[in-house]
């Protein structure tokens, strides 16, 4: 009895791990990070080829940085930089209100309002915008009198650009109007229909500040878009940013130079719309998972 006792191998308790548990293989390998040479490698090449890029923009004397910062602050160049933002605010209200009418007209539940809108949207998204301004350009060879009034030179440059801009403006802010009160869950509405409310406070009070957040996103970028896009009125000899800086180059034959400050310009006035347009869009995400 003793000696088939003995032959029975006795049982070791496992060991203990570091957490007092039971130790296994898997407490026992070691976990390794993974080796991302490649990606580091590709890194390092991109960063170099950068310092390489903005060495040789620094250093090229080509580029004349000093009659850049001669006419950085210009007044020519100052007073052209005040009416690409007067042109740009002014277009973005104008274009979002009749946006905004346009995109109400085609949720509306009348054909002939729905048809009108989109054969809107339809035309001056179809024509390019220098088409466009052409065309406002040249109204009186199109239509010499209109009720009465002559139409040549009725038009200067400034409201031709202001016109041609805003309505195809607003076709675009139509549609992204019109995305963001289709974003609108139904149940919504229809709680403010059974309070009692008409149509026009249901757009003002629920509709619009729900659909704000889907609005404020594609806005900042048609504004941001609308910025650039004026420089286009300086073919009707509008004195924006980009002809002011035209009219010195002309004169002074030092083109890339000034075409740096009409750059330079734009770069800091975008960076500044973007970070409005952060703030707005963290604004308008209060209490939803996009808010940060």
């Amino acid at each position: 009895m003793s000696a088939q006792t003995d032959a029975i191998p006795q049982s070791r308790p496992a060991p203990l791990s570091e957490n007092g548990g039971k130790g296994n293989d898997a407490d026992r390998l070691r976990i390794v990070p993974v080796r991302r040479t490649g990606q580091w490698a590709a890194a390092a090449v991109v960063l170099l080829l950068l310092a390489l890029a903005l060495n040789s923009v620094i250093r090229n004397d080509a580029f004349q940085w000093d009659v850049v910062g001669d006419y950085f602050t210009t007044a020519s160049v100052l007073r052209g930089l005040g009416l690409t933002l007067w042109l740009t605010a002014l277009v973005m209200a104008l274009g979002f209100a009749l946006g905004t009418v346009l995109a109400v007209l085609r949720l509306s539940t009348n054909r002939v309002l729905q048809a009108v809108s989109w054969g809107y949207v339809w035309l001056f998204r179809s024509t390019p915008i220098l088409v466009q301004l052409l065309f406002w350009f040249n109204i009186g060879a199109l239509y010499p009198e209109v009720l009465g009034v002559r139409t040549v030179n009725l038009l200067g440059p400034v409201t031709v650009a202001v016109i041609g801009l805003t309505l195809h403006e607003a076709a675009y802010a139509a549609e992204v109007v019109r995305g963001g009160i289709l974003s609108v869950e139904r149940g919504q509405i229809e709680a403010a229909q059974s309070l009692g409310l008409g149509a026009w406070r249901r757009l003002r009070r629920i509709v619009l500040p729900q659909a704000m957040r889907s609005i404020v996103p594609p806005a900042g970028n048609m504004l941001i878009g609308t910025l650039k896009g004026t420089s286009i009125v300086s073919i009707i000899a509008v004195q924006d940013l980009l002809y002011s800086a035209q009219l010195v180059y002309h004169r002074t034959y030092q083109v890339i130079p000034l075409l740096l400050v009409a750059t330079l310009w734009y770069v800091v006035v975008t960076s500044l719309l973007g970070v409005g347009q952060h703030y707005i869009e963290r604004h308008y995400a209060r209490g939803t998972a996009g808010a940060r």
